[in-house]
């Protein structure tokens, strides 16, 4: 991997085992979400001039909740047109959609009604399924939205766990092995949950993907994926390199104070 060097708020593209991503830091939170706001911004108008739509798939979970606050936010809600985006998640606990711990209803209730978006737009899990059924129910809806083609999201939104998973990519999972399947259901053992989740190869061909992250808790979680020995079943969200899209990661200071220092 080339050596890092900071221009500004911003390292240059790093290669590493033939890939490049792109590393946005930023001084504080609020910084870092205007940030990816505007590239969120950037990235559907493009979708939409080029395509006549935006198919976005976003994360759950604590913190891209102010992301979707901002969004929906007067500086920001009439930069697009929100009749032309189509909302998919990365991945979604496997609990009713009006549960707290529900990605959807968090995404619903901060972005969705908000913005005023119609639900045909809207694409949650269906968790009244069993879990193997709620994955390939939504495999099917994914492949609908996308005509039969290879689903090739415009955006896929991502965050990072401090043991470096991203979606429901955890640690000694066996969806980690999946090659084929483009969505599964997961379980995991210290929740007694099962997930629903984007894998990897997925969210691999989507055109762009980017990293949301934060906080001084996941910078041990940022330098070991970013710089550590390859080694996907410790740090799943190594496996995350677009085959023919941009790699980039947002991160304030905290969360990149291991890889700077490096």
């Amino acid at each position: 991997m080339q050596r890092m060097a900071i221009i500004g708020s911003r390292f240059q593209p790093i290669i590493k085992n033939n890939y490049t991503m792109t590393l946005h830091i930023s001084d504080t939170v609020e910084e870092l979400l205007a940030k990816l706001a505007e590239y969120f911004i950037d990235s559907a108008n493009e979708s939409i001039e080029k395509k006549g739509r935006f198919s976005v798939a976003l994360s759950g979970g604590s913190s891209p909740e102010l992301l979707y606050g901002l969004l929906a936010s007067p500086a920001f809600c009439e930069r697009v047109d929100w009749s032309k985006v189509y909302f998919f998640l990365g991945d979604e606990r496997y609990v009713p959609l009006t549960d707290a711990a529900s990605n959807f209803k968090m995404i619903k209730t901060v972005l969705f009604v908000p913005l005023g978006i119609d639900v045909s737009q809207v694409f949650p899990v269906d968790t009244s399924l069993s879990p193997a059924a709620a994955a390939a129910d939504y495999l099917q809806k994914i492949q609908q939205h996308f005509d039969g083609s290879q689903p090739c999201f415009d955006l896929v939104l991502l965050g990072l766990g401090d043991n470096s998973h991203t979606a429901s990519l955890f640690p000694f999972t066996d969806i980690l092995q999946e090659s084929e399947a483009l969505v599964k259901a997961v379980f995991l053992p210290d929740q007694l949950l099962y997930r629903v989740s984007f894998t990897a190869p997925l969210i691999n061909m989507a055109h762009r993907v980017a990293f949301l992250v934060y906080g001084v808790a996941k910078a041990t979680a940022v330098k070991n994926v970013i710089e550590g020995t390859e080694d996907n079943l410790h740090y799943p969200a190594q496996m995350i390199h677009p085959v023919d899209g941009a790699l980039d990661w947002f991160l304030d200071t905290t969360a990149a104070a291991k890889i700077m220092k490096s």
